[in-house]
């Protein structure tokens, strides 16, 4: 696939999820399909029709065993943003119908003990989690979501530790 095909394909709509902790540190877990540290928080899909919120809700529960009860919403970003998958992975993911994927992302607090967030979820997306700093989690993203995630973080800076 070359670099102007990519272009012409559209975003694949998403929510992302920043969960923090009374401390304001920021939930981040372990990609379970990387061998390489591919750190992140909640991301997924919206599905037709879904209002973007419940599709946060929904994804926290299914990626980390996360009920709504257990976090209180925040803030969420005022637009999309969006970030481009490196060309040679077009191909690879959603079946090469999409460039990257914009998201509408969402903080929420968590309300819960650490024991109850589970990763052996139905269809596991993670091998392990912790709590990281700001900075942490900047570093631990792959390279091509670093500046989504700078967005977000500058977005909701004033809930961080």
């Amino acid at each position: 696939m070359t670099l102007e095909h990519a272009a012409t394909l559209p975003y694949r709509p998403c929510v992302g999820i920043m969960m923090i902790n009374p401390s304001g540190l920021i939930f981040a877990a372990q990609r379970i399909d990387s061998p390489t540290p591919a750190w992140q928080m909640p991301q997924g899909g919206i599905d037709p029709g879904e209002n973007p919120g419940l599709a946060a809700l929904r994804e926290l529960e299914e990626e980390i065993s996360v009920t709504p009860a257990l976090v209180a919403p925040l803030a969420e970003t005022a637009d999309w943003l969006t970030y481009d998958l490196p060309v040679d992975m077009v191909p690879k993911i959603w079946g090469g119908q999409f460039r990257g994927q914009k998201q509408r992302w969402f903080l929420m607090r968590y309300l819960g003990a650490d024991d109850q967030i589970n990763l052996t979820t139905a269809h596991p997306e993670f091998s392990e989690w912790r709590w990281i700093s700001a900075d942490e989690m900047l570093g631990a993203i792959v390279p091509f979501k670093r500046q989504t995630y700078a967005q977000v973080i500058h977005g909701f800076r004033d809930w961080l530790a």
